[in-house]
């Protein structure tokens, strides 16, 4: 494990894996665990670094944090890593790797499903403010089951314990409460401009069964981008990189090789 100090002081840890050029993984609300599974699919061609979130896994933390903490966060670690990397985001992960991009040096970018409300949903969006109710009110469970329905299953999941009792985060993710409701007021409080200027090609990531509300924001982030690909997987949810491994990162490796997109996942 290494460290890095953000620009507030704050110490910054993160893991790398593998050799070669540098590819940053950025975990949206889970823990930097997230990305285990893909890691060997990428380590034998590229030096794989995963950083903690501030207030996650061994990162110092903060009383304050909004999503500039985040960027500067996250432009620490690219300066301690050898080389211009590629940033590849999921989630608020994904949100992140996006903003970075907007005022830092990278080769390329990817995000799956980033954590970016639009329209109606944005004006109306409350989970932070839900999830601290219960936190408030003692139950820190019930807080992460209320988000995971809502950021995994767009609300609409008829059996959640059960869907739970099959999901590995769970329970340990209950851990991470208080950090996952302060992102999601980060989140809420973002407004995606008319136009990103991101001086490095962009692909972006989502599942014919992710939720609807990013599943619209990622076509926002689309139409803002100057320079982006949207590709979409059959019967994959949020969770895409880990459901759906094998897929992803075989997409992900022809776009930082800058092959030509597989014709078994669709540009849409």
């Amino acid at each position: 494990m290494q460290t890095v100090t953000s620009a507030d002081g704050t110490s910054i840890a993160f893991e790398q894996h593998g050799e070669g050029p540098p590819l940053v993984l950025l975990h949206g609300g889970s823990s930097p665990q997230y990305w285990k599974p893909l890691v060997p699919h990428f380590a034998e061609d590229y030096t794989v670094t995963i950083p903690h979130r501030r207030g996650v896994g061994e990162s110092g933390d903060s009383e304050e944090y909004h999503l500039g903490r985040g960027v500067e966060d996250v432009r620490a670690v690219i300066d301690a890593v050898e080389g211009t990397p590629v940033l590849f985001g999921h989630s608020f992960g994904g949100l992140l790797a996006i903003e970075t991009a907007r005022t830092a040096s990278v080769t390329k970018v990817i995000a799956y499903e980033p954590a970016v409300l639009i329209g109606e949903y944005r004006e109306q969006a409350n989970l932070a403010a839900q999830m601290q109710e219960r936190i408030d009110g003692g139950d820190r469970r019930e807080a992460m089951k209320f988000y995971i329905s809502e950021v995994m299953h767009g609300g609409q999941i008829e059996n959640l314990d059960g869907w739970l009792a099959e999901w590995p985060p769970w329970p340990d993710i209950v851990a991470l409460t208080e950090n996952i409701a302060r992102i999601n007021r980060a989140i809420e409080q973002y407004q995606l401009p008319d136009s990103l200027d991101i001086d490095a090609p962009v692909l972006l990531l989502t599942g014919t069964e992710g939720p609807p509300h990013l599943r619209d924001g990622i076509r926002a982030v689309d139409a803002a981008l100057s320079d982006g690909q949207l590709v979409e997987f059959e019967g994959v949810g949020h969770g895409g990189p880990t459901e759906a491994p094998d897929r992803i990162t075989a997409t992900v490796r022809d776009f930082i090789d800058e092959k030509e997109t597989p014709v078994a996942e669709h540009g849409i």
